[in-house]
């Protein structure tokens, strides 16, 4: 196992690049692949894996439908936890923070950087509610693209949203159950450091 780099690392953003790409060479599929945890305004939680799409100072960004049960949860209570396992580097990264929407330009960029299927896919799919059958959303699919030749229009309720990290714990297997975990915690423009019992 290689050597615990969070013991001395100061930015836990720039460990997580480093970790990240790492994991892009060794994960067989979607390293970006994240458990995202959402609560409603009642504190009722809700689990559900995406696909992390950009991380930088600002914080952990994914698009999805706001009209979708997690969209809605994070309206109604914007406050996140992301948790990124690579299991075969045997390393996982634990994120919670306040969730901010992200600009209609940057969800725009990003929407028509995706594939023409997946755009209709986007806009075909009513998401978390209830679906008579498949082919239903074949049919629908296919009425989109013949409507939508050329550019597709992002629909407004598909957006980005970004998890501002308050907490970032990093955790790597350790022989006989002994794990190594830091946590960082925002403090200020800095962040603090502990070693937690694992």
């Amino acid at each position: 196992m290689a050597e615990f780099d969070a013991v001395d690392a100061v930015d836990p953003i720039a460990l997580f690049e480093t970790w990240f790409e790492l994991a892009k060479a060794s994960e067989v599929n979607d390293p970006n692949a994240m458990s995202l945890a959402t609560a409603t305004a009642d504190a009722r939680p809700s689990v559900r894996m995406v696909l992390l799409k950009k991380v930088d100072a600002k914080g952990f960004t994914f698009y999805t439908n706001e009209q979708s049960q997690k969209g809605q949860e994070l309206i109604a209570n914007p406050h996140a936890a992301l948790c990124f396992h690579w299991k075969s580097m045997r390393r996982q990264v634990r994120v919670e923070g306040p969730v901010e929407p992200v600009s209609a330009a940057d969800s725009d960029d990003y929407f028509h950087s995706r594939s023409r299927r997946s755009q209709i896919g986007a806009i075909a799919s009513q998401q978390s509610r209830p679906l008579a059958s498949r082919s239903a959303l074949e049919e629908k699919a296919a009425e989109l693209a013949a409507k939508y030749p050329g550019v597709i229009p992002r629909p407004e309720y598909w957006r980005g949203f970004l998890v501002v990290p308050e907490r970032i714990e990093f955790w790597q297997d350790g022989a006989d159950r002994l794990h190594d975990r830091i946590l960082f915690t925002r403090d200020g423009d800095g962040w603090g450091k502990v070693r937690l019992y694992p």
